[in-house]
């Protein structure tokens, strides 16, 4: 068997644990597939560069970012649900920041990992939705959430969207202040692959996802999950219960048009993609 060499990359969190579990259990290599994984403490920002400049194949991305990057030109396609459930953003400030509500935060300087990611989409659709509207100058790039405690602290910026229970062993060692939460209003994760590996490998990109939607499928059916969560990643056993209870993975590889379309819309109100874009080509079709 002619063995297939392939990067894929994700966020060093929860959500990839069934991804990092197949691979422990040697399923990949059992199909044949040696299958690198590339931790992107950057997010989503990140990951669409490392696509872009073709240094990794497959990524676990946010839905948001991934659409807005592959309309600007990114050479790449979704070519499946990741996780169906939203996403719980959590609103966070410095330890002795003046700010004390969530609705202020619309005002002041935001702290985001990189231009197109999460931290950056999701506050301006936050705002869309409340009938406030964020301009290009108040967002910081920070890199990522060491930066993100750095810049809050210093004074540098006032707020930070990221992922609820990643952050709240931060909160909890007084790192970081939760302020507020705000829920994505769409699934959270979508896997998308470069062009290239799709036109040149689309049988092994195919064997890839059956084994991670079929790892997703065990994952959501152990009884040991939550405990699984708790130990790899330092999260209370209760917070992983309630992330665990609130989280579902695609155990195939449809993704919701409609959804798309939602996605698309939100974006072009809240002014982070050009109004006269068209929102084609975004997935793959198989042929």
């Amino acid at each position: 068997m002619t063995r297939i060499k392939i990067r894929i990359g994700g966020v060093p969190e929860h959500f990839n644990l069934p991804i990092h579990l197949a691979i422990e259990d040697g399923k990949f290599s059992d199909a044949g597939i040696d299958l690198a994984w590339i931790n992107y403490l950057g997010g989503t920002g990140e990951m669409s560069q490392a696509l872009r400049n073709d240094e990794c194949d497959i990524c676990i991305v946010l839905t948001e970012g991934i659409i807005r990057d592959i309309i600007q030109g990114n050479p790449s396609k979704i070519i499946s649900s990741y996780v169906k459930s939203p996403l719980i953003w959590g609103i966070h400030t410095g330890i002795d920041n003046s700010l004390d509500s969530y609705e202020k935060v619309f005002d002041q300087k935001i702290a985001i990992s990189r231009v197109g990611s999460g931290s950056h989409l999701m506050p301006t659709v936050d705002a869309l939705m409340k009938g406030e509207k964020l301009n290009e100058a108040q967002f910081v790039t920070v890199k990522n959430i060491d930066g993100a405690i750095e810049s809050l602290n210093s004074g540098q910026t006032d707020a930070f969207y990221w992922e609820k229970y990643t952050t709240k062993p931060y909160v909890a060692k007084g790192y970081l202040r939760r302020i507020g939460e705000f829920i994505s209003p769409w699934p959270c994760f979508m896997i998308a692959a470069t062009n290239k590996l799709i036109e040149a490998q689309p049988v092994a990109i195919d064997k890839i996802l059956k084994i991670i939607h079929q790892s997703c499928d065990e994952f959501m059916q152990n009884p040991n999950a939550a405990q699984l969560v708790s130990t790899k990643y330092g999260i209370g056993i209760k917070d992983a219960n309630y992330w665990f209870h609130a989280t579902e993975w695609a155990t195939d590889s449809w993704v919701s048009n409609k959804m798309l379309k939602s996605v698309f819309f939100t974006l072009k109100e809240a002014g982070v993609i050009e109004g006269n874009t068209k929102g084609d080509n975004l997935v793959w079709k198989r042929k």
